[in-house]
């Protein structure tokens, strides 16, 4: 489950039809070609969407607890995978989290989660590092979408954590988009422990620093503070495939 740990983006002037246009292009509810098909089935025959969805961070958290408890069970249902769901989201999306994740291909937030086609927003970057884009992202879902729950994702053997270890402990310059992201996790880095277990301190750092700076940003803070979103940090261990808090 994920347990509870042990102890601006800026924009420029926009008209309210410029505003208008991205919301919809952004959030899918540009209208869509009349004669858009599922399958074999007809676009009108599609059933009602029946999944009740998380409107609040704790109940975002138990389902994305519970989905996860499916993952590392082998009792997965892939939902939201249906042709009645496929139709209905050519018409708008409601995700319930938005998760930071990283870029290794071992820790897809969709599947360790057991969620489906519009259930999550994802954004990904290698050791979880935030950019412009990264933030306008992440911002996007909070403030335009309205998501209550953003979770900055870790993973146990982080690569991109190992490398900036490695590359602070030898002095070595890595390639130049490489050295950008050491750049940004080495202040994470955990010095009072050796070897391995450095590697692993700072992943958990890592996390909880990015959190902070999220927590930071003008825009996501006021949402934090109105109880409109919650900001977690968490951490997949690929050995058991828990997912637990962290910080």
């Amino acid at each position: 489950m994920i347990s509870d740990p042990a102890p601006h983006v800026a924009a420029g002037a926009t008209t309210p039809a410029r505003r208008s246009l991205l919301r919809a292009a952004l959030t899918g509810t540009a209208v869509l070609g009349a004669g858009l098909t599922v399958g074999s089935g007809s676009a009108t025959a599609a059933a009602p969407v029946a999944r009740k969805r998380p409107t609040t961070a704790e109940e975002a958290l138990r389902e994305l607890s519970a989905g996860n408890r499916r993952w590392r069970t082998f009792r997965e249902k892939h939902p939201d995978e249906t042709p009645a769901v496929r139709q209905a989201l050519t018409t708008g999306q409601h995700p319930f989290a938005l998760l930071l994740g990283c870029i290794d291909s071992r820790v897809p937030p969709e599947l360790v989660f057991d969620q489906g086609l519009g259930d999550l927003m994802t954004v990904r970057s290698a050791g979880q590092v935030l950019d412009e884009a990264v933030l306008g992202s992440l911002a996007y879902g909070v403030l335009e979408l309205g998501i209550p729950l953003l979770m900055v994702l870790g993973h146990q053997s982080c690569g991109a954590v190992k490398a900036t270890v490695e590359a602070d402990e030898s002095g070595e310059e890595l390639p130049r988009h490489i050295q950008y992201l050491a750049d940004q996790i080495s202040p994470a880095i955990d010095r009072t422990e050796e070897g391995d277990a450095r590697v692993d301190a700072t992943i958990d750092a890592n996390i909880r620093l990015i959190r902070s700076r999220l927590a930071a940003e003008p825009d996501l803070a006021a949402k934090v503070d109105s109880g409109a979103l919650r900001i977690v940090g968490a951490r997949y261990e690929l050995t058991t495939q828990l997912v637990h808090r962290v910080g």
